[in-house]
């Protein structure tokens, strides 16, 4: 590991124009391009296929994790209050659901300030993108000078929780993980770009890391909760190497049936589960081929009017959607022999208990994703003498107040699995009246908030 990255700061370099050059040991050095200049902005993926879509013969050549493209970036809240501390976007090499490479990018942030331990730790968000359009993804949202997208809120709220890791000392990735195609709600194609991008960031130099060695914690909430809860399950075989050292889900849809059932006419969020089904199209082609041959004129309208956009119009639209109803085919079209293999393949639980420790947690008025099928899988994960869950039910919290109620019991247990803090041995669950009552998660919370304003104004952070 050692000649490893010595090599690896053989090869950055500061050139001419500013261009930093990166290369792992043994591989050609890969330019890191300058940040734009003020006040040029940023061109959203589609007019940016440089970066977001490189010569397929050269990612099929690459290693899963292996670096294409990096450049230096600013991001801001609310698109215009810049970010003070470094940020890079890679662009590498993952792999499908069916085994084919593909390119995905994520977005890595180091704080100026100190790690805590000695050791940066790596937090890598899975943001809740929950959007049918790359141009939605928060490689381009989180920029400096992005579009203004009012259709496309949820990452600009969950950019503060990105800073509380920040403002612990602890390097934060943030991965496109819906992939080229926007492929919404597919979580083994997310846990696998996800742990790709952490591969990457292990292998960009500049980010300081100290490779394999890393301590690395996964956090999502909602549509971000699904390629985390599926990357712990899928790093024991997938990427063995990391240090995985906590994972923490929260909102989170453990079984794709249980969640139509749920939201079918019944639920104001159906039009995001709906979206969803549309997303699974984009990367299961028995899927696709079954809603173009059994959804109705009118699901078929439907699904033109949910293509290409962002997190809000999926939930807003089509609230109460009768999304069963919507289709022709002869009884129940999610128990259709031909879509089974991907159901199953979607839902958490069964590829075994993730040996990393989980922090689970959910509101028992989750209007979107039922209760019964988060704690379904917590007693699967639960039959394992090994597993290490923490599962926290918020007694009278739905989706979105579990989300703020939950957000810094969640940071405090990640800091103190990347402080190297050992998880409890077990399964323990509890009920709360909220979150925010946990010893310490007021005064988290205040704090998160208060430097989130102040590196807004330009305070380091």
């Amino acid at each position: 590991m050692t000649g490893t990255r010595t090599i690896a700061r053989a090869c950055v370099a500061i050139a001419a124009g500013m261009t930093v050059a990166f290369c792992p040991a043994g591989a050609d050095p890969v330019p890191v391009q300058p940040n734009l200049p003020f006040p040029i902005p940023p061109a959203p993926p589609y007019l940016d296929p440089g970066f977001y879509q490189p010569d397929p013969a050269r990612v099929a050549a690459a290693q899963p994790g292996e670096i294409l493209a990096a450049r230096q970036v600013t991001l801001a809240n609310v698109w215009l209050l810049p970010l003070n501390a470094d940020a890079w976007q890679l662009s590498y090499r993952s792999t499908n659901t069916r085994g084919e490479p593909i390119a995905a990018v994520a977005t890595v942030v180091v704080p100026h300030r100190p790690a805590p331990s000695g050791q940066r730790g790596l937090v890598s968000f899975q943001m809740a993108e929950d959007s049918l359009s790359v141009n939605c993804a928060p490689s381009y949202t989180l920029r400096m000078g992005s579009l203004p997208n009012p259709l496309n809120p949820v990452m600009e709220a969950e950019f503060v929780e990105v800073q509380a890791m920040l403002q612990l000392g602890h390097a934060v990735l943030i991965p496109d993980h819906e992939g080229p195609n926007a492929a919404y709600a597919v979580g083994p194609l997310g846990g696998r770009i996800t742990l790709d991008g952490i591969r990457a960031a292990e292998r960009f130099d500049p980010a300081g890391l100290p490779g394999t060695d890393t301590r690395v914690a996964l956090w999502g909430y909602s549509g971000g909760a699904i390629p985390t809860a599926h990357a712990a399950e899928l790093q024991p075989t997938y990427a063995p190497e990391l240090t995985l050292a906590g994972a923490a889900a929260g909102g989170l849809m453990a079984d794709i049936r249980a969640a139509i059932d749920y939201n079918n006419g019944t639920s104001s969020f159906g039009g995001a589960v709906l979206g969803g089904l549309f997303g699974v199209a984009r990367e299961y082609p028995q899927v696709d081929r079954f809603i173009a041959d059994h959804m109705n004129p009118l699901g078929k309208a439907t699904r033109l009017v949910h293509e290409n956009q962002c997190v809000a119009l999926q939930f807003a639209a089509f609230p109460f959607v009768n999304i069963k109803g919507l289709f022709d085919y002869p009884g129940d079209p999610m128990l259709a022999p031909e879509v089974q293999p991907v159901l199953d393949e979607l839902s958490l639980g069964h590829r075994g208990t993730p040996i990393a420790p989980l922090y689970i947690y959910e509101g028992t008025f989750d209007e979107v994703m039922p209760l019964n099928a988060v704690d379904n899988t917590y007693d699967i994960y639960c039959h394992d003498p090994s597993a290490r869950v923490q599962y926290t039910r918020d007694l009278f919290s739905e989706h979105g107040i579990a989300a703020v109620s939950n957000t810094a019991s969640a940071a405090l247990w990640l800091d103190d699995r990347l402080n190297g803090v050992p998880a409890p041995q077990g399964c323990h669950n509890r009920d709360v009246y909220s979150g925010i009552l946990d010893p310490g998660a007021v005064a988290a919370f205040v704090n998160t908030i208060g430097q989130t304003l102040a590196s807004a104004l330009g305070m380091p952070v």
